[in-house]
């Protein structure tokens, strides 16, 4: 029988580890943990220790470590479906009900999972193989010597375009299994599968029990788009809920006792950085830091440490992490911050510096109230009233989104000392308030507040004074929504905007944003948006896009609907706009002669198209007429 994760975390919470292990195992308290004599080998000094709070056993006279069911299967020989049938049994809660479909379902994952096994050792023994030696010198570049690559299975996935696929396939697979498995691509238009992973150094990702469930890979062409590359979900990946290199950091973390750190850093060579340095460290699979993923880290370590690069990525998904975790923090729940100096992430550290150094730097953390009190002080300028204002209501909004009522007051009380601290006159009374010292806005999470917007920020603003075009406005609006929505139009916007020229230099830095970043998301483009003068255009560009009827905007149209319906309102508008300009060339034709049917053609279409516009046709499933 197999039992899902959900049945498995029922249990455990049901369930006090200390209580199982306390049966067979003599413990006495100590601190936050229990000890006692290793169950496993003989000794006169205790090494045995059960952690409540993080579910797990650790004995350091033997290495063992492992959760209420592995203590079981260690110490009684059971197996595992025995060992959770007989802790149900004690927890009082029923097995699920094995039927068919569940079990068809079991077998199909357990097949996958075979696959993705077969697919590691394969990438495995490419990397040691001849076509391995371009990503052989990347690693040796980066710090990491053979003696590691079996440690963390890091393999090659060649160059060729189905070279795993027929490695596989010869061995029994089925082209649908391996694509299901996340390993092949099914190409949209029909053809054959191919493999998704080409030319890449290869990361295997593993669920919480160690189990392959896909994998990462780093582009060793550099002219490749994407640096790095995940798996898609599957049947045995989600990507919102696993952390790359969570069973090494459970080890780790139980191996250094309880004042050991629990690291959030960016990416696979930066969690290996890390644990090479017996730091315990996860990376999120290339997406913002989730809820579900907040909730894994927090049930291993109380006050898990940020270290995200010093970058403007980097603060952006420090920003993002800040704001999900606010709602959520509780006493016992909370995140501190780290910043690696000089630039540097945790990998640069390790290879410059050494262990010592990376664990000095990750062990120098602020806490919570105190990164985000930086934060919102350096949103804006404090040069005037209606600034210093506007930071207190942030600080206040910010404390007031914490749902545990004692801890919101508490930060409240704090977030407005460090404002009175920070706005307490300094200057004579009566002398005027000179402009802050760039110094006084340094912060370890970012640079300082940018200066007066951009000229051509300013000059959009200031064209504003005619209305926005209402169909313009919602196509602007949507991709701050939705940045994906341009990725198929990215030349096209960045040359004709979204159809107004007062909204050209808005598209313009859209466009570059996104090609800077794979993973910006509608957050982050806003705030940085705000930070280069575009606050009063977006305002307005709400409010016309408000008058357009667009069907994107509505909660329950699916995402890829809305993307169609923005892509055929933005091909029609760019299509005025170009025989907008053909109409224009066509009149001087007009001038000498010539020319009369061509203008004549090109302005019944024109016109057409502004009907449709206009009577909001543009939206609709039929094309106008």
């Amino acid at each position: 029988m197999r039992f899902d994760d959900r049945f498995i975390d029922e249990l455990k919470s049901r369930l006090r580890l200390s209580d199982v292990i306390g049966r067979s195992v003599k413990l006495r308290r100590q601190g936050r943990e229990f000890v006692g004599l290793s169950p496993f080998n003989k000794e006169r000094s205790p090494s045995f220790f059960v952690n409540d709070d993080k579910g797990f056993f650790h004995d350091f006279s033997s290495g063992k470590h492992g959760d209420l069911i592995s203590f079981l299967q260690e110490t009684e020989r059971l197996s595992f479906t025995e060992a959770v049938e007989r802790l149900a049994a004690e927890a009082g809660l029923p097995l699920p009900e094995p039927t068919p479909e569940a079990e068809a379902k079991g077998r199909r994952r357990q097949g996958l999972a075979d696959w993705l096994e077969s697919a590691a050792a394969w990438f495995e023994a490419e990397l040691r193989r001849p076509a391995g030696r371009a990503a052989r010198e990347y690693l040796e570049r980066r710090g990491l010597p053979e003696a590691e690559w079996s440690r963390f299975r890091l393999g090659l996935a060649p160059s060729g375009r189905t070279s795993l696929k027929d490695y596989l396939v010869a061995k029994g697979a089925l082209p649908a299994d391996l694509v299901a498995a996340g390993l092949l691509i099914s190409p949209e238009e029909g053809g054959s599968p191919y493999d998704r992973f080409r030319e890449r150094v290869i990361f295997p990702i593993t669920d919480g029990r160690g189990r392959i469930v896909s994998f990462g890979g780093r582009a060793l062409d550099p002219g490749a788009r994407a640096k790095y590359l995940n798996g898609p979900d599957t049947d045995l990946f989600d990507k919102g809920t696993v952390l790359y290199g969570l069973p090494e950091a459970r080890r780790l973390l139980h191996a250094g006792g309880e004042d050991a750190p629990l690291v959030v850093v960016e990416g696979y060579m930066d969690v290996i950085a890390c644990q090479r340095a017996s730091i315990p460290a996860v990376a999120a699979m290339g997406t913002s830091l989730t809820e579900a993923q907040m909730e894994s880290l927090w049930r291993l370590h109380p006050e898990p440490t940020l270290c995200f690069d010093a970058d403007r990525a980097g603060q952006q998904a420090s920003a993002r992490a800040m704001d999900r975790a606010l709602t959520r923090l509780a006493p016992g729940r909370s995140f501190r911050f780290a910043v690696v100096s000089a630039g540097k992430d945790p990998d640069d550290m390790l290879r410059e510096q050494g262990p010592a150094a990376l664990r000095e730097q990750l062990s120098k953390t602020i806490p919570f109230v105190e990164a985000l009190f930086q934060r919102e002080r350096d949103a804006g300028s404090l040069e005037t009233p209606e600034g210093r204002a506007g930071l207190k209501q942030r600080l206040r909004a910010a404390a007031k989104a914490i749902a545990d009522p004692d801890l919101a007051a508490a930060y409240r009380d704090d977030l407005l000392r460090r404002f009175d601290a920070l706005t307490r006159p300094r200057d004579p009374p009566g002398a005027p308030l000179g402009p802050r010292p760039a110094t006084r806005y340094a912060s370890r999470f970012g640079p300082a507040p940018p200066g007066p917007a951009r000229p051509a920020a300013r000059a959009a603003a200031d064209r504003l004074a005619k209305s926005l075009d209402p169909v313009a406005a919602a196509l602007a609006w949507q991709a701050l929504e939705d940045p994906g929505v341009v990725d198929e139009h990215l030349e096209a916007v960045q040359v004709a905007g979204f159809g107004d020229a007062s909204l050209s230099e808005l598209a313009k830095e859209i466009i570059r944003l996104r090609l800077d970043s794979e993973h910006l998301d509608t957050q982050a483009l806003r705030r940085h948006l705000a930070e280069q003068g575009f606050s009063a255009l977006l305002l307005d560009v709400e409010r016309a896009a408000a008058l357009a009827g667009a069907p994107f905007f509505m909660k329950d149209v699916a995402l890829s609907a809305a993307r169609s319906q923005w892509s055929y309102a933005f091909e029609v508008m760019n299509r005025v706009t170009a025989l907008e300009e053909a109409i224009a060339d066509a009149k001087q034709c007009l001038g000498s002669g010539g020319g009369s049917k061509t203008f004549m053609d090109l302005k019944r279409e024109h016109d057409r198209l502004r009907r449709a516009i206009s009577s909001r046709q543009i939206w609709g499933p039929e094309q106008p007429s």
